[in-house]
């Protein structure tokens, strides 16, 4: 799986802030955050919009906070710690402070499944995320994808799980200038089909290929 994009880092941002809104937008109803282009947009200028809830005025703030420190911040390690700080940005005040940045102590259940992912381990959770980073033999893009898809089957915050994963993802996309991983709106429902499946399978293969061939952004600079 080769790299799609090869940018330099200030490239990845620059395409990364000239589309930000719209990532916001696809990652926001990627949660079931259901808002509008134009909602995104307005809440994003720091304007009032009329007849949204307050926890979607609040997701879409979050989302856009989120994507600040992972723009604004280079030499950041892709580590346990950096996951838990990416959650409480884009969980603030939508989970109980004591959920904040740390993992779930209680079983949940997935929507479309009957399938339940354990009980996260801190231990278990930093070690397997080490394996994912060492796998030299593997391009940055396919490392992302996988860590993305990993810390959405595991489960391991309360809530938040795909914007967590995603964005984590993204800041490893940019800062080796990859691209940006991005779900269409349109892609949305075969995305979530495949997603079932492989939480029920937990074989990511046809799932990673999928976003691979449909949902990498970026720009070939070579050719503009």
């Amino acid at each position: 799986m080769e790299n799609k994009f090869n940018l330099t880092r200030e490239q990845n941002i620059f395409i990364a802030k000239r589309n930000i809104v719209d990532y916001i937008w696809k990652s926001a109803n990627l949660e079931g955050i259901g808002v509008t282009y134009p909602e995104t947009q307005a809440i994003y200028d720091g304007g009032v919009v009329n007849g949204l809830t307050v926890d979607k005025i609040i997701t879409i703030n979050n989302l856009k906070y989120a994507w600040q420190f992972i723009l604004e911040n280079k030499d950041i390690d892709y580590d346990f710690k950096a996951l838990s700080h990416i959650h409480k940005l884009t969980c603030d005040k939508l989970v109980l402070d004591q959920d904040l940045g740390r993992l779930r102590t209680t079983p949940v259940n997935i929507g479309g499944t009957t399938w339940k992912p354990q009980i996260p381990i801190e231990s278990q959770i930093k070690e397997e995320l080490e394996e994912l980073l060492n796998q030299p033999e593997k391009t940055k893009t396919e490392i992302a994808i996988e860590i993305m898809l990993w810390i959405m089957r595991r489960q391991m915050f309360i809530d938040g799980n795909k914007r967590v994963g995603m964005l984590f993802a993204n800041k490893i996309m940019i800062d080796n200038g990859c691209g940006i991983i991005t779900i269409s709106q349109n892609n949305q429902p075969t995305f979530f089909e495949k997603l079932i499946e492989f939480y029920e399978s937990g074989d990511n293969a046809d799932l990673k290929e999928w976003i691979y061939e449909t949902s990498i952004d970026g720009i070939d600079l070579n050719n503009n």
